[in-house]
Order: C-alpha cells, then structure tokens, then sequence
C-alpha cells in the first residue's frame, strides 16, 4: 500500500512544478546554472573517464589476438567498433547518471541542512517549481546520445 502512496506523493509533487511558477527572468538564470552546473561540468570527468577506457580497451585487444594470422591493424579496427557500439554509451551514461544524480541530490542536501528551502517557503516562493522545473527543462540535454560523439573521439584516441 506504501507503494500507491508513494506513487500518489510522486504525482502531486509533478503537479505542484507547474502550480505557481516563478518568474521567468528568474528561471532563465537558473536553467543556465543548471546548464553549466550538470552538462558542462561534467565533460571533464566523462572525458578523463573516456579515455582511459579506451587505452585499456586497445591494450586488452591487442593481448587478447595474439594469433599471428591477424595483422596488427585489426586491434585498432576491433577496438574501435568495440568502443563505437557498446563502450561510449554505456559508460557515458552511467558516468552522466552518477554525476548528475549526486550533484543534485548534494545541493538540494546542502540546501535543506541550511535551511534555505524553508526560506523559500517563508519568502512564499515555490520551492518546487524554483527548484526542480529547471531541472526538469534541461533534462531532454542530459541525453548521452548528444555527447557521445565528442567523447568517443577521445577514447578512440585513448
């Protein structure tokens, strides 16, 4: 039965982002924070990340064929379409999913310890909608699939 609550409780907060929304002047400036804070910042990591996944995917290839019918050029090709097809997604989206999950759940942490939420509240502005719709608005940027084409390339050359 705590399952239909929470479910209920998920919906109702879906429904207060919209209720009273903040002013748009305002929430310009935190969708670009938000931006800087959860794309941007986090190329750094998945690009350090990136490559060193693939300097050890060229490394695993090239010990695992050593048969010596198989030119050597065939390490870089296997490591390649290993790297396009199933390497560059999924560790980019793990490693965007890990970043952006704790970034976010730090800061909203941070701001219920020091009790800038409740002020929000008394301030009688939406803490919801301030918080959570810009958020919600840069999500369809979070996709992986945008930046896996940049960062494939550095693991490539990794």
């Amino acid at each position: 039965m705590t399952y239909l609550h929470n479910i209920g409780a998920y919906f109702l907060m879906i429904k207060d982002i919209f209720r009273k929304p903040t002013k748009w002047s305002v929430m310009k400036n935190l969708i670009f924070k938000d931006i800087d804070d959860l794309i941007i910042g986090s190329l750094g990591i998945v690009a350090f990340i990136s490559f060193f996944v693939g300097g050890v995917v060229a490394i695993q290839t090239s010990l695992n064929i050593s048969n010596p019918l198989i030119p050597k050029y065939l390490v870089g090709f296997a490591t390649r379409q290993s790297i396009i097809l199933e390497f560059a997604p999924t560790f980019i989206s793990i490693i965007m999913a890990g970043k952006v999950g704790s970034f976010i759940t730090s800061s909203i942490g941070t701001m219920r310890v020091t009790e800038q939420i409740d002020a929000l509240e008394v301030m009688g502005i939406n803490g919801i909608n301030y918080l959570v719709f810009p958020k919600f608005i840069i999500l369809p940027f979070i996709d992986a699939r945008k930046s896996t084409f940049l960062l494939l390339l550095i693991a490539i050359f990794g």
